[in-house]
């Protein structure tokens, strides 16, 4: 399998992580002792507060995609490793932060380091159990998955419609990772989510189905791979 990977996106990235963090911390903490010690600056301690937090829920967001380790598209490199040369797996290059394309098609695939139990209702992605205290400090919520593969589709159409000879694209198919450990999934064999839902530890197996079940030649694969342009 070949890796395409935005190395210079991810440094920048890794230090915005590590400057929200600290900073985020510094500013809560320098919160914490107005609060207590000048009681009389309440709007200074609330404000410094309020930024502390905002910055930390920053430091979150670049932290789970590009501060701890191992990343996400290194957990993506691992679970997919064992696929064949025909196969490239794009990281935070245009258009998507991680696309797979190979003989199954072209997979969008969006990590989720979240915990608990996660299930497909109505129309809707929930998320049940988990630590309340890591989902307010430690990570994002599940947030509306269905609205981030239907931006990601839409863009990747958008970009392929634009680069491939015939304008046509191959048929766009998205799989919601969960790379914890104790991540549960929960879905209905009867429900028919917009996109697949699947530990890490089975992400090859899918794949590899795929590539049986809906093959994408490889001429079709050839050109798209040829659209996608390198980072810069």
């Amino acid at each position: 399998m070949n890796i395409v990977r935005n190395e210079k996106l991810i440094r920048r990235n890794s230090r915005i992580a590590q400057f929200t963090m600290l900073g985020g911390l510094v500013v809560l903490g320098a919160g914490m002792v107005i609060s207590f010690r000048y009681q009389d600056q309440y709007a200074l301690s609330l404000g410094a507060l309020m930024t502390g937090f905002i910055l930390s829920q920053i430091g979150i967001y670049f932290s789970n995609r590009w501060g701890r380790r191992p990343r996400p598209d290194e957990l993506l490199d691992q679970a997919l490793k064992g696929l064949d040369s025909k196969y490239t797996l794009y990281h935070y290059t245009a258009p998507n932060s991680h696309l797979l394309v190979g003989p199954s098609g072209l997979w969008i695939l969006i990590p989720y380091y979240q915990r608990g139990r996660f299930t497909y209702e109505n129309g809707r992605w929930k998320q049940r159990g988990g630590n309340l205290y890591l989902k307010i400090f430690a990570q994002e919520s599940l947030g509306r998955p269905d609205l981030e593969i239907l931006g990601e589709t839409e863009n990747l159409q958008n970009y392929l419609g634009k680069r491939l000879p015939d304008g046509i694209v191959p048929e766009i198919r998205a799989a919601l990772v969960f790379t914890h450990p104790k991540a549960e999934i929960d879905i209905d064999p009867e429900t028919q989510p917009p996109a697949e839902a699947i530990a890490l530890g089975k992400l090859k197996d899918l794949v590899r189905k795929s590539a049986k079940t809906k093959a994408l030649s490889l001429e079709k694969v050839k050109l798209v791979q040829d659209a996608i342009l390198p980072p810069e």
